[in-house]
């Protein structure tokens, strides 16, 4: 097939690469049970390091999961809320992979950071993340280890994570080496500060007496000291910090990247993952933030009520109203999800069910039900 043909399918490609490499699991096994208290992100409950998280918690407990359990090919693992009620049809697995990812995004753990870009409110990417260089400790390296789990088990079962990374970690993961360009897309005003040093004309006493420290800001803008040897930019030692500070950020977030394809390898083969560009990759892990009403409803079914009915007429009509906010905070109460598949056969029999419950009558007296 040409390049073009096997760029638009890569999940179609990833399935006939690990026909071969991965044998799938005992169907009869099901998974591993977690019990987890949810914080809801508020006033600190989470920890300082995020271990009260639901993130936290699920890695804490995945040193009592059987490598086998990460293969399943649905529902990895069951959990339950403490303290809450849920009728689980996997919904419960569901609503801990949107609430880890949430948590991720939103500094209830320390692993992602807002790229520059973001945090000045300018430029491309604002609201996109990268990892956080400065997460280095032995329990950050094993949450990392934990996201790359779960960044694999979205390739395996066809089951998005609603995750907002940045295009350059998506490339690092797929195994490809940062560029400038990519520096520029998530930090617009690193390189031209580079470029005003090595440029400038300014006089020997001018420029020094600017006394610029010889740091670069990282990614969440702490300043690294480059070298032992200068303590400031002079324009003899000015060619060598532009070396080196480019250099450090281009490599700035190889400890995380590779704790992170450290987890991915428990559940998928890391290796094939270099065939893959960046873009292809997020297409596996977090399918498309748009939610088309056409791909839902070709695996809608009807019970109790003719998909020809003016009540299903309506249910339709209000969807096609909805924003794609809307329809996600929707998905999320019927499904546990934020995302849908990318194609039919990711659903994989995970049809979307719509029933009229004649138990409740009169029904303008009560509120909808979801069996997630």
């Amino acid at each position: 097939s040409t390049r073009s043909e096997a760029s638009s399918s890569p999940r179609a490609r990833w399935g006939s690469l690990t026909e071969y490499a991965l044998k799938s699991p005992s169907l009869f096994f099901f998974g591993a049970a977690a019990q987890v208290k949810r914080s809801r992100s508020k006033g600190g409950l989470a920890g300082p390091d995020g271990t009260k998280s639901v993130f936290g918690q699920m890695c804490a407990k995945m040193s009592s999961f059987s490598p086998d359990s990460l293969l399943l090919p649905h529902r990895v693992w069951k959990v339950k809320f403490v303290g809450e009620s849920v009728d689980d049809c996997g919904g419960g697995y569901s609503e801990s992979i949107a609430e880890m990812c949430e948590e991720l995004q939103n500094a209830l753990t320390p692993l992602l950071i807002v790229t520059p870009n973001g945090r000045d409110e300018s430029g491309a990417n604002r609201d996109c993340f990268l990892l956080n260089p400065a997460a280095k400790s032995p329990l950050h390296m094993s949450m990392f280890r934990f996201l790359g789990v779960l960044l694999g088990i979205a390739i395996r079962t066809g089951s998005p994570l609603s995750l907002n990374l940045a295009e350059p970690v998506w490339k690092q993961l797929a195994g490809m080496n940062l560029t400038i360009a990519d520096l520029s897309e998530v930090d617009k005003d690193f390189i031209p500060g580079l470029m005003y040093i090595r440029d400038n004309e300014a006089p020997a006493e001018e420029f020094e007496a600017m006394t610029l420290p010889f740091t670069v800001p990282n990614a969440s803008g702490q300043d690294i000291q480059l070298s032992s040897k200068y303590s400031h930019i002079t324009l003899e030692n000015r060619a060598e910090y532009v070396r080196l500070a480019i250099n450090y950020r281009l490599h700035e977030f190889d400890e995380q990247v590779s704790a992170v394809r450290e987890g991915m390898a428990r559940v998928v083969p890391v290796p094939l993952l270099s065939l893959f560009t960046g873009y292809e990759l997020e297409t596996m892990v977090c399918g498309s933030p748009d939610i088309p009403l056409h791909l839902l409803k070709s695996v809608a079914t009807y019970k109790g009520v003719e998909p020809t009915s003016s009540l299903i007429q309506w249910f339709w009509e209000v969807m096609e109203s909805f924003s794609n906010t809307e329809r996600s905070l929707f998905l999320r109460f019927v499904w546990g999800r934020t995302r849908l598949p990318r194609t039919i056969a990711d659903f994989r029999g995970r049809d979307f069910v719509v029933q009229v419950l004649d138990k409740y009558n009169p029904p303008d007296h009560f509120l909808p039900e979801s069996y997630t």
